[in-house]
């Protein structure tokens, strides 16, 4: 997944919110390398940074390790079907959002509390005074 944004290098657009979306979906395809690198207990972005700076489309980051090595050579691949599928639905639950142009939220808690109700009738029992 995050050398599929290689090919996303290359891609311009004119229109600035679809340029701002690639930019998203870059950002995104080298997500999961990061976290995988933070659960690990390392820097995320400087594994992301020496991915980067790679030419070998199969050099990665073996987490369990803690190396960097030939992924196909290690045997660390991911099923091109649970890619592609994840990234169909994570594309799928985005444009989801941007058409609705709404989002469902829990409603805020009231701070203030209403005040206390008056009482009826003064204190003590009328006509009892001497």
């Amino acid at each position: 997944l995050f050398y599929a944004a290689r090919s996303l290098e290359s891609l311009k657009s004119t229109n600035e919110d679809q340029q701002a979306g690639i930019n998203i979906v870059k950002k995104a395809l080298q997500a999961p390398v990061r976290q995988i690198a933070e659960n690990a207990g390392m820097d995320g972005a400087i594994v992301v940074g020496k991915l980067t700076d790679s030419k070998e489309k199969n050099f990665g980051f073996n987490a369990q390790d803690m190396t960097y090595v030939d992924m196909i050579k290690a045997g660390i691949i991911d099923p091109t079907k649970v890619v592609r599928t994840a990234l169909q639905d994570a594309a799928s639950v985005a444009s989801l959002i941007i058409t609705t142009e709404a989002f469902i939220i829990d409603e805020p808690a009231d701070k203030d509390e209403p005040a206390m109700p008056r009482g009826g009738m003064g204190g003590g029992m009328g006509g009892m005074d001497f």
